[in-house]
């Protein structure tokens, strides 16, 4: 008899059969250096899933962040780690990485600060046009979607169903993005405040933090808490 599978009981088997991981669904976020906006942007926007959802746990969804020219190995700037806790967010521990096939390749879903972050993004391949966006583009294609159209969270899954509903969203983002144009190239843009003073650190993080709310909220159909 041919040996069974790795993995596959048969009979008399007393091994019991793997437990199937849960979904996952990364989410990239892209700018330069990765030391700005992008570790800006990866902990506003796992602040706010853990808010949403209660603690650490975020339903499958992973945020993680690179630079197209990354600092690899940096800490974020001391400007962006003050902006994290001007909204409870946490700043420790962040290490820049620069940007690598494998990264574009994990992600189910890339929001690049600018234009040409996202173009580099998709000049990379992997069949990467489909789910790559800017931030505030995919904001304003996310505001456009009807969520009565996007599969509601299942708290029986063990990802809440939350991987899923994801999917579903970044399939109708793309399927809206060239019906639904900005009203200027510039409006989806989040310019690098790399250098700048405290002040214009504060503004970036206020444009980022306003752009990803209703991108949390689409992505766990949980609205955000007065």
């Amino acid at each position: 008899m041919a040996p069974l599978g790795r993995g596959i009981a048969g009979p008399g088997d007393d091994t019991d059969p793997p437990v199937p991981s849960p979904p996952l669904f990364r989410i990239l976020h892209v700018s330069t250096g990765n030391v700005c906006r992008s570790p800006i942007t990866e902990r506003l926007h796992r602040h706010a899933l853990e808010r949403r959802l209660g603690g650490a746990h975020c339903g499958g969804l992973i945020v993680e962040s690179a630079g197209t020219w990354g600092h690899e190995g940096a800490p974020m700037e001391a400007h962006a780690a003050t902006v994290l806790t001007d909204y409870g967010a946490d700043p420790a521990g962040f290490i820049g990485r620069e940007l690598l096939d494998e990264h574009v390749i994990r992600a189910d879903l890339v929001l690049t600060a600018t234009r040409d972050h996202r173009a580099q993004v998709i000049s990379m391949g992997h069949s990467a046009g489909l789910r790559t966006f800017t931030l505030k583009e995919f904001n304003r294609l996310v505001r456009a979607i009807d969520p009565a159209t996007l599969p509601e969270p299942d708290p029986d899954l063990p990802d809440g169903g939350l991987v899923e509903r994801a999917r579903a969203l970044v399939g109708a983002a793309a399927a809206l993005r060239g019906w639904l144009l900005a009203p200027n190239p510039e409006s989806d843009e989040v310019y690098d405040p790399y250098g700048a003073p405290i002040t214009f650190f504060r503004s970036i993080g206020d444009e980022i933090n306003q752009a990803l709310d209703p991108v949390v909220t689409a992505l766990t159909g949980v609205p955000a808490r007065a």
